[in-house]
């Protein structure tokens, strides 16, 4: 018996993902009045691409670009004893994160864990202000209470689907995927 994830839908095509960030960047510099003390984290592997465009985007409103940060969350993993030979790579913080608003961005919001394991990365670190969530997606069926403070797009999605984000400069292309669980007996 085996299993293969098969496209079930393309919910957001590259339009829909640059209008999606272009709002989610309105909002950002709408709530925090400006970009004064505000930094982009981007989590890896495509928050990071995600927060890099959000940047530009906020640079077209304000003139100026909001500092962006990399936060690598592999050791804080509440399932890291599950995998096998983790590879750690580095957190780049641009500048000292005490005081600031902290706007972490990841593609996919699901359970919640993963965002819990960058909350303590991040209070790791130092001792910001604030701390904002930017996703692309909020799939929910949320383990942890976590919200997003800003979201591209709802989709529900059941337990069986997954939720494939591909971004232009990891993977060619932008555009977001539904994928089902397909097994072959």
């Amino acid at each position: 018996m085996t299993a293969a994830f098969l496209e079930k839908a393309v919910v957001m095509e590259s339009e829909d993902i640059r209008r999606a960030l272009s709002r989610i960047a309105h909002e950002i510099t709408e709530r925090n009045k400006g970009i004064e003390d505000v930094i982009l984290v981007g989590i890896r592997t495509r928050g990071v691409p995600i927060a890099e465009r959000l940047a530009k985007e906020i640079s077209t409103i304000e003139g100026k670009e909001p500092p962006t940060g990399i936060l690598d969350i592999t050791l804080y993993r509440d399932d890291l004893s599950t995998l096998p030979a983790p590879k750690i790579k580095s957190t780049e913080l641009p500048i000292d994160i005490n005081g600031k608003i902290i706007v972490l961005i990841d593609d996919v919001l699901y359970t919640g864990r993963t965002i819990r394991s960058a909350l303590d990365a991040i209070m790791d670190i130092g001792r910001p202000k604030a701390i904002q969530l930017a996703v692309l997606i909020d799939r929910g069926h949320r383990e942890l209470p976590i919200r997003a403070d800003y979201v591209g797009k709802d989709l529900p999605t059941s337990k069986q689907e997954s939720v494939s984000v591909k971004i232009n400069s990891i993977d060619g292309e932008d555009k977001v995927v539904i994928r089902e669980v397909q097994v072959d007996r």
